[in-house]
């Protein structure tokens, strides 16, 4: 019995594990990828709008969009787009620019939802690396991670300038520089809607995984009990 709850332990540490170091992005399926870290739910597409737009219509597209969850056979219209920490200061004020991810401009930044996608869940890197020299090796979009039609470009932020309503945040794609950009400019828009959908369908491979385990447990404790009985 004790070998048996060693094993359980085993099994348990394993499976927390798994978890824990896949428990970024999730493939709900019906074109819908979860971040159970910013508990946001992406459109798989990244360019679903199919076309390059000025922020006002990125925001209308975003707070209209009605998208058809074909697994779960749902609507879902509560999408907008994605968010940054605003800052008062000037947009031409080099205080508020850094390489570090301690400023609210530059590289190196995850406080913004689009900047975590890009450096922590794709891993991609920017022009600039964290100690300030460039060109840092490999940077750029190499990795696009679950999703579709992810440009490597500019996508607007749904959040405006505080200082300057003129401007709005942007996020570069293409080399993971976080900056303002003025409002009637041609930019990129990814919808994002809060919180996970109902109902989640198990990934086949976990589930697979799981199955195993649970068959391998079985296993276990019958000759447990034979050698025991």
């Amino acid at each position: 019995m004790k070998k048996f709850l060693v094993f359980l332990c085993a099994m348990l540490f394993f499976f927390g594990f798994a978890g824990i170091a896949s428990a970024t992005l999730w493939d709900r399926g019906g074109g819908l990828i979860y971040d159970d870290v910013l508990d946001i739910t992406w459109l798989q597409d990244a360019n679903y709008a199919g076309t390059a737009m000025n922020w006002a219509t990125a925001v209308a597209w975003a707070d209209t969009l009605s998208y058809y969850d074909s697994v779960r056979d749902v609507y879902y219209d509560d999408w907008r787009l994605p968010t940054t920490v605003n800052c008062y200061g000037s947009p031409w004020d080099p205080s508020i620019v850094g390489y570090d991810g301690t400023k609210p401009l530059g590289y190196n930044i995850i406080s913004s939802e689009m900047g975590y996608m890009y450096y922590e869940n794709l891993g991609d890197l920017g022009y600039g690396a964290t100690d300030g020299t460039y060109p840092q090796a490999g940077w750029g979009l190499n990795n696009t991670g679950p999703f579709d039609n992810l440009q490597p470009g500019t996508y607007w932020s749904g959040t405006e300038s505080a200082a300057y309503p003129g401007l709005a945040w942007i996020f570069g794609f293409n080399d993971g520089y976080q900056a303002f950009a003025w409002k009637d400019l041609g930019y990129y828009a990814w919808a994002v809607r809060p919180g996970d959908v109902s109902a989640p369908v198990p990934e086949p491979a976990t589930m697979l995984l799981l199955g195993s385990g649970l068959a391998g447990l079985g296993i276990f404790r019958s000759k447990v009990r034979r050698r025991h009985g």
